[in-house]
């Protein structure tokens, strides 16, 4: 089985654009969904941050995802509406049951 990966981008919407960046956000969302790449969550924050928790299938669903025309074409457009606070491309996963937090010490 595929193991699911964990992406989180920070990002505030360039003046006068956050409603074209939220628009574009939804139809990556679509995007992402409709080809089966994942799922996406948009949180925002009290300073107008954006977060959005993206969740991969797997590291082949996010490989073709980077080469998808579609995918390329919004992340070009987003490019202009959003400035990057910053990214974590790869989250991993800790476990916080006593068993294995003992494990890793």
């Amino acid at each position: 089985m595929a193991q699911e990966i964990l992406s989180v981008a920070i990002w505030e919407p360039v003046p006068g654009l956050e409603a074209a960046s939220l628009a574009t956000l939804r139809e990556l969302g679509s995007i992402v969904s409709a080809k089966g790449y994942g799922s996406d969550q948009l949180y925002r924050d009290r300073e107008s941050h954006y977060v959005l928790l993206r969740h991969w299938k797997s590291e082949t669903a996010r490989s073709a995802a980077q080469e998808d025309p579609d995918m390329l074409r919004c992340w070009a457009r987003l490019g202009n509406e959003i400035q990057i606070v910053k990214v974590y491309e790869t989250l991993t996963e800790v476990p916080l049951g006593a068993q294995e937090l003992d494990s890793a010490n």
